[in-house]
């Protein structure tokens, strides 16, 4: 059998540096999931998950909440398979939020600008409310100004795999958070 060989091919992922563990990824999730449901008790909030990277946060966050959800996606990309973004935001989505109790879900805030234009194209349908749920903020300069209410870690600016976030779609699957750098 022919393969072609790439470089995340080679890439030995359990020899690198675990960043966060499975074990804290589970309580600060809990955590999170106690504070937003505290936050919206008595409303229905709409989890706005941002694919593909926050599928498997979001899917763990609604398991600790305890108010009425209900759960959709968009896709947005900005990385391509690079390691920093590209700078252009593609953002694919159906969704109806006019006068629904927002909480967009992403693995990642980094640069800020995907949330920027997150935010820009889901308030044009006049949400009720809108707020932000990252599992990760990225401690680096220039960051667009956007308010991430609920944080789950901060970490240094390093490449992170894991849980969900990839590298050329790649470590997606790992129960951790891993560097790559």
């Amino acid at each position: 059998m022919n393969r072609v060989s790439s470089n995340e091919d080679k890439i030995d992922i359990y020899s690198r540096e675990v960043l966060i563990t499975r074990d804290e990824i589970n309580y600060r999730i809990e955590q999170l999931g106690r504070e937003i449901s505290q936050d919206y008790q008595g409303r229905e909030l709409h989890l706005v998950g941002v694919l593909n990277g926050a599928f498997i946060f979001l899917a763990d966050l609604v398991r600790h909440l305890s108010i009425p959800c209900q759960i959709c996606f968009l896709q947005a990309s900005s990385y391509k398979d690079q390691q920093v973004s590209t700078g252009e935001v593609i953002l694919m989505h159906n969704l109806d939020l006019n006068e629904k109790n927002v909480l967009v879900v992403e693995d990642i805030f980094d640069t800020g600008l995907t949330l920027q234009h997150i935010k820009e194209d889901l308030n044009m349908q006049k949400p009720a409310s809108f707020e932000i749920c990252a599992l990760l903020n990225k401690r680096i300069t220039n960051k667009a100004s956007i308010n991430v209410k609920y944080i789950g870690f901060e970490i240094e600016n390093r490449f992170v795999v894991g849980y969900g976030l990839d590298y050329a779609e790649k470590f997606r699957e790992l129960p951790h958070i891993s560097c790559l750098d």
